[in-house]
C-alpha cells in the first residue's frame, strides 16, 4: 500500500490498482490520474478538507464513486449522494477496510460551533485522525498522519497525541497555514515524539509517497 500526501490534508492511498481518497480541500491543488478511484473519505465539513469543485472534478473524472463522511458533511454537501459514517463504523470499499473512529473536532475557539469530525484507519495500516487527537483505542497504529498545524492546534498537544498513539511510522500533515520555518520546526517536534516510542518520522512534501 502507498500513501501520498498532497498539500494541507489530501491523502492518496493506491493498492492493486485501486486508489481511495481522503480529505480533496480548499488549500489541495486538483488531483488528477483518478481512473482507478474506488471511494473518497471527508473527516468533516470544513472547507479545507472538502470543496465541491474537487468533488465536481472528481465525479467527472470517476462517475459514481461513493462518498463517505460524517452527517455534518452530508448536510453541508447538499447534492452530493453521501454515505454517513460514525465512530464504530468498519466498511470495505473496493480493496480498501476501513475503520472509523473519532467523532468531534477539537476546539478552535468557545464562540465557534464544534463539528462532528471522523478518524479513519485504513487497512490496519495507515491513521488519519481528521482535525482531531483522538486516539484509537485497541489498536496498534502501524503509520500515523499527524496534524502539523491548525487553529485549534497547540503543539505540545500534537506531541502529547503522538506519544499516546505509538505509531511505529509517522508523517505530518494539516501544514498548509504554516511557514517554512515553522513546519520544519514542527516536524522536529513530531519527530521527537515518534522516537520515544520506538517509531520513524517521514518528511513527505506535497506529491511525495510512502510505501507501507
Amino acid at each position: 500500500m502507498r500513501v501520498t500526501k498532497f498539500e494541507h490534508a489530501t491523502l492518496r492511498i493506491d493498492q492493486n490498482d485501486e486508489t481511495l481518497l481522503i480529505d480533496p480541500g480548499s488549500f489541495t491543488a486538483p488531483l488528477i490520474d483518478l481512473g482507478n478511484l474506488v471511494g473518497v473519505v471527508i473527516t468533516h465539513e470544513h472547507p479545507d478538507h472538502w470543496t465541491s469543485d474537487h468533488l465536481d472534478r472528481i465525479l467527472r473524472d470517476a462517475p459514481g464513486t461513493p462518498i463517505y463522511a460524517p452527517s455534518g458533511v452530508a448536510r453541508a454537501a447538499e447534492g452530493y449522494e453521501i454515505n454517513v459514517v460514525a465512530p464504530g463504523d468498519t466498511i470495505e470499499v473496493g480493496g480498501f477496510r476501513l475503520q472509523f473512529f473519532g467523532g468531534t473536532h477539537e476546539v478552535i475557539h468557545s464562540s465557534l460551533p464544534t463539528v462532528e469530525n471522523v478518524g479513519v484507519l485504513v487497512n490496519d495500516e495507515l491513521y488519519y485522525p481528521g482535525d482531531s487527537y483522538a486516539v484509537p483505542e485497541g489498536i496498534e497504529v502501524d503509520t500515523l498522519a499527524a496534524p502539523l498545524g491548525a487553529p485549534w492546534l497547540k503543539i505540545g498537544e500534537a506531541m502529547d497525541y503522538v506519544l499516546a498513539v505509538k505509531p511505529r511510522r509517522a508523517f505530518g500533515v494539516h501544514d498548509m497555514t504554516l511557514s517554512v520555518i515553522g513546519k520544519n520546526m514542527h516536524r522536529q517536534r513530531l519527530q521527537w515524539a515518534t522516537e520515544q516510542g520506538g517509531g520513524e518520522f517521514f518528511v513527505l512534501e506535497p506529491g511525495e509517497s510512502l510505501d507501507l
